[in-house]
Order: C-alpha cells, then structure tokens, then sequence
C-alpha cells in the first residue's frame, strides 16, 4: 500500500485504511472488535460521520465525511484544544490561514486519529504482551471527490471480506456496517445517505451481490497510486 497523507479537510469524505505490522494481527478477540469501535466513537465521532465501515484480522477500511468547520471548532474549543479559548471561528480560520504550513484544522483532525490508533495499539500491546507499533506507520487517506467512487468505495468496503476469503458471503461478516445499513436497528451510520447514494435499499442490494471485480480494481488503483 502507498502512504497517503492528503489534508483531512472539514465536509469532504475520505477513505482511511490501514495494515498491521507485517504479519501482526490487529484483532485477536472478538471483543477488540468491539473496542476499535468503541475507540471510534470516543475519538472520531465528534469530527467525523462514518458511513462504512469493515474491519478483518489484519487491516481495516473507513469510509467517513469529515463534519462542517464550525461542529469541528465547538468540538475543540468545548475540550481546550484550541491556542486561544476565547478565538472566534473566524478567527481560527485566519490563524490556519495565515500558517498554511500548518494548517490547525488538518493539525487537529490528524491528532484525534492518531489518538484513536495509539489508544487501541497500547490496549492491544497490554493484551498480548506485545511491543512495538501495532499499525503500519502513517495512516493511509484518500479523499473522495465524486458520488461515482463513492458508491465505489462503499461496494469495496463490504465485498473486502469476500474479496480476501475472510468469509463466503457479505451478511456472514460480522464486522462491517453491511449488515447495519440493511437493519432497522438504531445506529450512528449515515445509514439513510448510503441508501439514498444507491437509489434505493433493494438496489443497494443488487449492486452488491453483483460481481465487482472492476469495481475492486477501481479501488486498489487509486490505493496505489
């Protein structure tokens, strides 16, 4: 995989993914599932809305849409993460603007995802009496600029399990939002925008049971370039 380090920029989508560390696994036990996820929440909830999702052994895909600058700025400003509590947004984005070479929106965006990592690698090091990094290093983003590589994307999230003989069929993983988004059950997934992406729940359906193989190429290509 090659390292992308795009901006992470307020209202666009990106695509995060990352491996574990040569032939580590990033999950040992069912409830690490469990608790990458729960990390998620803790950290990247109130930055992010996450519209797919699939976790395996070994690596993880995300789809999410980083939220509006102003939810970003109260998040901050509400946990002291700003230079000066009583800046205005306004005036925080001039301080980003006049330090281009920084850029506190990316700077603070990027934090709360290498904390969520950092959190889960330490719970997992103590698990297994490991040490080291867990994750390969600098995790990987691309930022989706077209409904059409979205709709992409969100087909390669959740035939990944299949596509890598994790599982025989995309409703037998139990650890992506495939499942989720075809349930009633309350969630934190943009469940409704995934559907309404597809025109439609019985059309979501279709286009993923089709084969995909074009799609997943898609995919892996701008994932290496």
């Amino acid at each position: 995989m090659s390292i992308k380090k795009e901006i992470l920029k307020p209202g666009s989508f990106y695509h995060i993914y990352n491996h574990a560390v040569g032939n580590d696994k990033l999950f040992f036990t069912e409830n690490n599932y469990i608790y990458f996820l729960s990390k998620f929440s803790e950290y990247i909830s109130p930055i992010a809305d996450m519209y797919a999702y699939c976790l395996m052994s070994n690596h993880f895909h995300f789809l999410v849409k980083i939220k509006s600058d102003e939810e970003i700025f109260n998040f901050l400003k509400g946990n002291n993460k700003i230079p000066e509590q009583n800046l205005s947004l306004q005036e925080f984005k001039e301080l980003s603007e006049s330090h281009p070479e920084i850029d506190y929106f990316n700077l603070h965006l990027t934090k709360q995802f290498s904390g969520f990592f950092n959190g889960y690698a330490q719970a997992i090091n103590n698990q297994e009496n490991r040490k080291g990094n867990l994750f390969i290093k600098g995790f990987r983003r691309i930022e989706i600029s077209s409904s059409e590589y979205l709709k992409d994307l969100i087909l390669y999230i959740h035939t990944n399990p299949v596509h890598h003989h994790f599982a025989d069929s995309l409703d037998s993983w139990k650890h992506s939002s495939y499942n989720s988004i075809l349930s009633d059950k309350s969630t934190r997934l943009k469940r409704n925008e995934v559907i309404e992406l597809f025109d439609g729940r019985e059309n979501f359906i279709i286009c993923h049971k089709a084969k995909n193989e074009e799609v997943m190429q898609r995919v892996e290509l701008m994932m290496n370039e």
